[in-house]
């Protein structure tokens, strides 16, 4: 029986899913450890996530973000797909920079945007806080939305639209009835991802968050520093799990918008 061929590609797959994936395993597994050190197995307890429960400060900041999230996805649903839909349908010289432009706040580092924000707001003498936050958040959002939308558009044959028009619909009816229903599946999945990346921030939220507001991402980094508490394993894995559940909902509508093609 000849031996098999060493394979690079599996033996490279597995180094890399051991090293991204065994911390992660690590911090969900001791989250379920009796003992409040992180550093030996003692028995399974579900008294680190009834002592998370009862964190009111978690809590609060916990509330925070899930507001901050809704929130700032909600106004960046609505300018990033209108954004879309205008650049679509206009067509001139500087387009591309323009497109180019849209995109940037997610390709340049959080703590360049972070410094960036900060510095504006000082300049306009706004009060940190939760109008800061917002304008923050939204601002890093919308281009999820717009490319999202963006790439939906592509795929949709305009004759569908015009053929509305030409039976008599307004440019808003016309809107409604036809184009939003067909870019609903690609709104929906920029939202999913906006929200995600909305609760998961720290690095902007910290430079333009106010003294008396604490989102659950500049919570945990503020305990973390005096080292990893049981609480913040349950917190971790709570979030984890949902993380997942909004990345796989996000797949599902882009599949269904795909399908719809």
């Amino acid at each position: 029986m000849k031996n098999k061929r060493f394979s690079f590609p599996a033996f490279y797959l597995a180094v890399v899913t051991l090293v991204t994936y065994l911390p992660i395993a690590v911090v969900v597994l001791f989250s379920f450890n009796d003992s409040k050190l992180s550093v030996a197995w003692k028995g399974f307890s579900l008294r680190w996530y009834e002592s998370l429960f009862r964190d009111a400060a978690l809590m609060e900041a916990l509330r925070n973000s899930l507001l901050l999230g809704l929130v700032s996805c909600a106004f960046a649903a609505v300018i990033g797909t209108l954004g879309a839909i205008g650049m679509a349908r206009v067509h001139y010289r500087s387009k591309a920079m323009m497109e180019y432009l849209s995109t940037m706040p997610i390709m340049l580092p959080e703590i360049i945007l972070g410094m960036v924000f900060m510095a504006f707001f000082s300049l306009l003498r706004l009060p940190f806080g939760w109008l800061t936050l917002i304008i923050a958040h939204t601002s890093f959002c919308i281009p999820y939305v717009y490319l999202m939308v963006k790439a939906r558009l592509v795929g949709i044959d305009k004759s569908i639209e015009e053929a509305a028009r030409d039976l008599g619909a307004s440019p808003v009816r016309a809107f409604f009835d036809i184009t939003l229903p067909l870019i609903l599946p690609a709104v929906a999945s920029g939202c999913i991802l906006s929200f995600a990346m909305s609760f998961d921030d720290v690095v902007i939220s910290i430079f333009v968050n106010g003294p008396t507001l604490s989102t659950l991402p500049i919570k945990v980094y503020t305990q973390i520093r005096t080292g990893v508490t049981p609480e913040i394993n349950a917190l971790c894995t709570i979030i984890l799990v949902s993380v997942i559940a909004i990345l796989l909902l996000s797949s599902a509508l882009r599949r269904k918008g795909r399908v719809e093609d």
